[in-house]
């Protein structure tokens, strides 16, 4: 496995010539490094794009399919799919001779270098992905990899559950091969961003190009093909690069429904919803930007809680239903009462918690999840301890101080006035809050014997001399 997450692993020192965005102008595509000769599995829309686009580039490609009606057409110059430009480049690359088609995966194996694995895996009835096709072709390929000589790369790039590569894929061409993954031969998986009606423009020009290995030998097989792109080259973790999958079409989807719940409210309102949503795309800051898609705590404070509260209910007042924006302030206590949890579980009721206002730097303590977490605890018993710089009962005023009367009226006698009078008689502490003051007193005091449940990603974890688990990670 290997450990790097390599954001320049792609550019080869003097080759890649980049934008200031780390991307090479639009307009050129430069050749691949070094020719090979590759085999498709699945000759659906990836496997056919992905054949298509590499025997373009110059690589000898066969394509590998059960289907003969698909074997047939591609045989013939036409394309089995429905794409802008595909059955022009289909017929350039068969008429060229460096792409043909065979139903024999034995010998697509010994006749190439990689193979990509592009079958479908379909819901089954309960909503997971049906992996038959892919575990029966994991079978072919350890079979004909067990007579293979020399190293081959096995790239998978069907959509498969984070884990299958490495739970299922990887024993069965182990088993069958009588060889060993990373040594004798390579595998990766490697997730595909292609949109219909655009994929050949998506193949050119990837948001970036990402692949997870088991080895360099087999991470550097496919940078030599996809290093030419004008897109970022990162390495990660197997596991990593199948969850990533998962998570960009979940998060297109999610995109997708948030436009379309708030046009629904902006109609019934009378209100250019494009003209909303032309706005919030215009923030690239905070709106159409990493911010707040870093795993972590609840949400809290004066705003999010109460707009997303006023916004649903004018959708009810407007006979509209809002799953997805509905949701959003359940799922909020979820993650709060996943925290209250894990302190439960762990059955040692004197708890410390660095940290009680709603996000670092503020003492606004309306609708903080960390307020909510101290209720909750002092409801189950627990010997509460509660250090937070900011806050200074003397100070807080009007809604502020009316919110923590109201949830935890006698806050004075669970604050400290040091951080080491919290963390020295607690058995967990809550971590809430990060500054550097703060998280070195973490590291210098905390005991083998005591638990951390981290809510902020603290720095430098590995100095912290305790038991450790993060909230979500």
């Amino acid at each position: 496995m290997l450990t790097t997450n390599d954001e320049t692993a792609g550019l080869g020192s003097g080759t890649i010539f980049e934008d200031e965005n780390g991307a090479r102008p639009r307009n050129e595509r430069r050749a691949p490094a070094s020719l090979k000769r590759i085999s498709i599995f699945g000759l659906g829309y990836v496997g056919a794009v992905s054949l298509a686009c590499l025997a373009r580039d110059g690589h000898r490609v066969i394509g590998v399919d059960i289907d003969p009606v698909k074997l047939a057409l591609i045989q013939g110059g036409k394309s089995p799919i429905m794409e802008e430009g595909i059955q022009e480049l289909m017929r350039d690359v068969v008429n060229s001779g460096r792409a043909s088609v065979t139903h024999d995966a034995f010998a697509a194996v010994l006749d190439t270098e990689l193979s990509f694995i592009c079958v479908g895996t379909p819901s089954a009835a309960n909503g997971s992905p049906d992996l038959t096709a892919i575990l029966r072709l994991a079978e072919q390929l350890g079979a004909a990899l067990k007579v293979k000589r020399g190293f081959h790369t096995v790239v998978i790039r069907s959509t498969v559950p984070p884990g299958t590569v490495e739970s299922q894929i990887e024993p069965i061409l182990e088993r069958l091969s009588g060889k060993k993954s990373g040594e004798d031969f390579g595998l990766c998986f490697q997730p595909e961003f292609l949109r219909e009606g655009s994929s050949i423009r998506d193949y050119d020009h990837p948001p970036y190009t990402i692949v997870g290995g088991n080895c360099e030998a087999a991470v550097n097989a496919v940078r030599d093909l996809f290093e030419h792109l004008d897109a970022r080259f990162l390495v990660t973790h197997i596991r990593v690069a199948e969850a990533l999958k998962m998570s960009c079409n979940a998060f297109h989807a999610l995109k997708i429904t948030f436009a379309n719940e708030i046009g629904r409210v902006s109609q019934a309102l009378g209100i250019d919803a494009h003209e909303v949503m032309r706005l919030v795309c215009a923030d690239k800051r905070l709106n159409i930007s990493p911010a707040y898609l870093k795993p972590g705590f609840a949400f809290g404070g004066s705003c999010l809680p109460k707009d997303l509260r006023a916004l649903t209910t004018i959708a009810k007042q407007n006979d509209l239903e809002l799953p997805m924006l509905s949701s959003l302030l359940v799922s909020n206590r979820v993650h709060i009462d996943h925290a209250v949890d894990k302190i439960l579980k762990l059955g040692r009721p004197k708890v410390g918690m660095l940290g009680l206002s709603f996000k670092t730097g503020t003492d606004d303590l309306r609708e903080s999840p960390l307020v909510l977490v101290a209720k909750r605890l002092l409801g189950e018993g627990c010997e509460l301890r509660i250090f937070d710089p900011e806050v200074q009962l003397s100070r807080l005023l009007g809604a502020n101080r009316s919110y923590i009367d109201a949830n935890i009226p006698h806050l004075a006698s669970l604050l400290c006035p040091d951080i080491e009078s919290m963390i020295d008689p607690s058995e967990v502490i809550l971590v809430g809050l990060q500054q550097s003051a703060l998280n070195k007193a973490l590291q210098m005091r905390l005991r083998p014997e005591q638990y951390v449940i981290d809510l902020v990603n603290l720095p430098n974890r590995d100095l912290l001399r305790c038991h450790y688990e993060g909230i979500c990670w």
